[in-house]
């Protein structure tokens, strides 16, 4: 790697753990409590996959849940509130934020991906250090569960289909017409419907 892991900045995108408000698709099958813990064993899973030496910013929702939100993660983390708006809007504000902060790349994620781990951390930085100008990581749904960028760049977050089948292909046609040089990572799966939750428990990738 061309430059060292302190230079990159992981941003976890997350909402207050509060029944009824977190995995609502997965609620519909499994329930509200199910469904809540769920999404915390999915976080806490990711948070113990972060590669050590790569500083994390969690960017929380909603924008009184700071307190919330240390009591569940702790305070050794450096916690930011998101904007309003929908996903494109809050990714744009968060990685403008980050990068004014200091940060040299942001590698952006939820907490949804459980096979998602350090690994593909490395392999992201060292696309965005080989030239690539943004990295996605493809999920089985249409979307990403990564995005990686050099620089913030709003455009690539404008008039997105978000949380759909079209998501990651709406996305990579924005990167063509801004002329950006895009990587991939290998695809993975979210959880978002019981399945998916069944299929994450099979395979030993979350534990409650």
């Amino acid at each position: 790697m061309n430059r060292s892991n302190a230079e990159h900045t992981i941003l976890l995108f997350l909402k207050a753990p509060r029944r009824g408000h977190v995995k609502t698709r997965l609620a519909h099958s499994v329930g509200a409590t199910r469904a809540l813990a769920t999404y915390k064993a999915l976080v806490e899973r990711q948070l113990r996959a972060l590669p050590p030496a790569i500083p994390t910013e969690v960017h929380y929702t909603p924008h009184d849940a700071e307190f919330e939100m240390q009591q569940w993660l702790g305070e050794s983390l450096n916690y930011y509130p998101q904007s309003e708006g929908d996903l494109g809007a809050r990714l744009t504000d968060s990685i403008k934020r980050a990068f004014d902060r200091g940060a040299q790349t942001v590698l952006c994620i939820g907490g949804d991906c459980p096979q998602l781990n350090a690994e593909h951390f490395e392999q992201a930085a060292e696309l965005l250090d080989s030239g690539h100008d943004v990295v996605f990581g493809p999920s089985e749904d249409g979307g990403y569960y990564l995005i990686g960028l050099k620089s913030a760049l709003p455009q690539l977050f404008e008039d997105i289909p978000w949380s759909t089948r079209n998501t990651l292909e709406a996305s990579l046609k924005k990167a063509t017409y801004l002329g950006l040089s895009v990587g991939l990572l290998e695809t993975l799966f979210d959880i978002d419907e019981a399945k998916e939750l069944q299929r994450a428990l099979t395979e030993g990738l979350i534990q409650f």
